[in-house]
């Protein structure tokens, strides 16, 4: 009624409500992502915390995140450190040749007689650029 009477009110209350659906929307993606990568958990338990969570939103999301709250940190933090350990062996890969090693693996190609004098000037001017 309110509402109707200051028009910013109306506008504040619809962006608090827009808000507030937001962040459920993003706790219980949170909440089901954190349940399918629980190593911890049989499949029974998972489907069981689902139904919970379906069946009772509120309660169940409540329950979930007192009872598992501390697990869902500990499997965010494992997973970043997984990404990050897998970023960096591909940087240390990628970036582990260089051209000195280059240059040298290209002499010993042509002195076994792999490489051709104009092969081997070819692919020294490839890798010094």
């Amino acid at each position: 009624m309110l509402a109707y009477y200051y028009p910013q009110q109306g506008v504040f209350w619809t962006m608090l409500w827009f808000f507030m659906f937001v962040i459920w929307i993003w706790i219980l993606i949170a909440i089901f992502s954190d349940i399918f990568r629980s190593h911890d958990m049989n499949g029974w338990v998972k489907a069981l915390w689902i139904i919970f969570v379906i069946v009772l939103p509120f309660l169940g999301i409540l329950i979930y995140l007192i009872a598992r709250g501390g697990k869902m940190h500990e499997h965010a933090a494992k997973d970043a450190a997984q990404q990050k350990e897998a970023f960096d062996s591909h940087v240390r890969e990628v970036a582990s040749t260089s051209t000195a090693e280059d240059l040298a693996k290209l002499a010993d190609l042509k002195d076994k007689g792999v490489l051709t004098d104009a092969e081997f000037q070819a692919q020294k001017a490839k890798v010094l650029g």
